[in-house]
C-alpha cells in the first residue's frame, strides 16, 4: 500500500482528491469490479420492482406499505450516492473527485443514512399504533400525517448532517491527495487535514451516536410496549401481531448492528487495517439494501402475492390471498 502511496500522481492540488477503495489490492482493483456489478444492479432491480408494485398495487396502499416503499427509496438513493463512482474507479481509474464533489457526496451519504434510521422509527411507530391503538389507527396513521412526518425525518437529517460537512470545508487539507475509501466520509477526509480536528471528530461522533441511541432506543420502547400489549390477547391475534413485526425487528437488528461494528471498527485504525474498515463500511450502506427487499418480498404475504402476479404466478397468488382473508 505505501508503494501504492509513493508512486501516485501527487501534483494534484489540495482541491483535488483520489478515492482508493482497498488499497491493499489496487493493482488487481478490476477484480472487485464484477462482485460490485452485480451487488448494485441487484439493488436497483429489486428495489425498483417491490417500489413499483406498492405504487401501483391497490391492496398495498395504506400507511405500512407506504413506509416500506420509502424504505426502498432510501436503499437505493443511499446506493446510488457512490457505487457508480466507485464502479467507474475500478473499471477506469475514475477515481479523481473534487474537495466541492466530495463534499456533496458525503452530504448526500450522511442525509440519506440518517434519514433510513428515522423511516426505521416511523415503521416501529406505525406498528405500535396498529397494535396498540387499533380502533384509531386509521384516524391517526393518516396518510397527511405520513407525509408530514416523513418531510420532519428528512428536515431533522439535513440539520444533523450539514454542519458536519460544512466544518469539513472550512478545514485546510495539505496532506496526501488520497482517500483511502470507496465515498467521501468524514473520518476519511479529516486525515488528509493540517491542524486540530479533534472538535469535529467529536461533533461527528456525538452526532452519529446520538442518531443511533435515540433512534434505537425508541424502537426498542415501542416493541417492549407492542410486546407486553400481545400477551394479553388471544394466541391467534398475538401470533398474526408478532408475525406483522418480525420483518421490522429483523430490519432494524441489521441495521443498528452493522451501524455500531462499522463505526468501531473504523475507529479502531491501529489494530485494523483499511480494508476491513472499508469492507465494513461497504456492509454498512450496502447490506440493508439487499437484504430489505428481499426480508419484506419473503416474509410479506400481500407484497409476496403482488410480485406473483406480476411473474404470472396468479394461481399461486391467489391461493395465498385466499389463505390471508381465512386467517383475517
Amino acid at each position: 500500500m505505501d508503494l501504492f502511496i509513493a508512486s501516485t500522481n501527487v501534483s494534484l492540488s489540495h482541491r483535488d482528491f483520489l478515492l482508493i477503495g482497498f488499497p491493499s489490492i489496487t493493482h488487481h482493483r478490476r477484480l472487485l469490479l464484477i462482485p460490485f456489478l452485480i451487488i448494485y444492479i441487484m439493488i436497483l432491480l429489486i428495489n425498483c420492482l417491490l417500489t413499483y408494485r406498492i405504487v401501483v398495487e391497490k391492496s398495498l396502499q395504506s400507511p405500512m406499505y407506504f413506509l416500506i416503499g420509502l424504505l426502498f427509496v432510501v436503499n437505493l438513493s443511499c446506493a446510488t450516492t457512490f457505487m457508480p463512482k466507485f464502479l467507474l474507479g475500478l473499471a477506469f481509474d475514475l477515481n479523481q473527485i473534487s474537495l466541492a464533489g466530495c463534499l456533496v457526496q458525503m452530504w448526500f451519504i450522511y442525509v440519506i443514512a440518517t434519514f433510513e434510521s428515522t423511516v426505521i422509527l416511523l415503521m416501529a411507530l406505525d406498528r405500535y399504533v396498529a397494535i396498540c391503538k387499533p380502533l384509531r389507527y386509521h384516524d391517526i396513521m393518516t396518510m397527511r400525517f405520513l407525509v408530514q412526518l416523513t418531510l420532519a425525518s428528512l428536515a431533522r437529517a439535513v440539520i444533523l448532517m450539514t454542519p458536519i460537512v460544512f466544518l469539513d470545508s472550512r478545514i485546510h487539507y495539505c496532506n496526501s491527495n488520497i482517500i483511502l475509501h470507496f465515498a467521501c466520509e468524514n473520518m476519511g477526509l479529516l486525515k488528509l487535514a493540517c491542524g486540530d480536528i479533534s472538535k469535529i471528530q467529536a461533533i461527528g461522533l456525538i452526532v452519529r451516536m446520538m442518531i443511533t441511541v435515540v433512534d434505537g432506543s425508541l424502537i426498542f420502547i415501542s416493541y417492549m410496549i407492542i410486546i407486553h400489549t400481545v400477551m394479553f390477547v388471544i394466541k391467534n391475534a398475538r401470533s398474526k401481531a408478532l408475525n406483522t413485526c418480525s420483518s421490522h425487528v429483523i430490519l432494524a437488528l441489521v441495521i443498528y448492528a452493522n451501524s455500531v461494528s462499522s463505526g468501531l471498527i473504523n475507529r479502531l485504525e491501529t489494530s485494523v487495517s483499511v480494508d476491513v474498515q472499508n469492507l465494513t463500511s461497504a456492509m454498512y450502506y450496502l447490506l440493508p439494501a439487499t437484504i430489505n427487499p428481499i426480508v419484506y418480498g419473503v416474509r410479506v404475504k400481500e407484497i409476496r402475492v403482488s410480485l406473483e402476479r406480476t411473474f404470472g404466478c396468479k394461481e399461486s397468488g391467489i391461493r395465498i390471498a385466499q389463505s390471508n382473508r381465512q386467517g383475517e
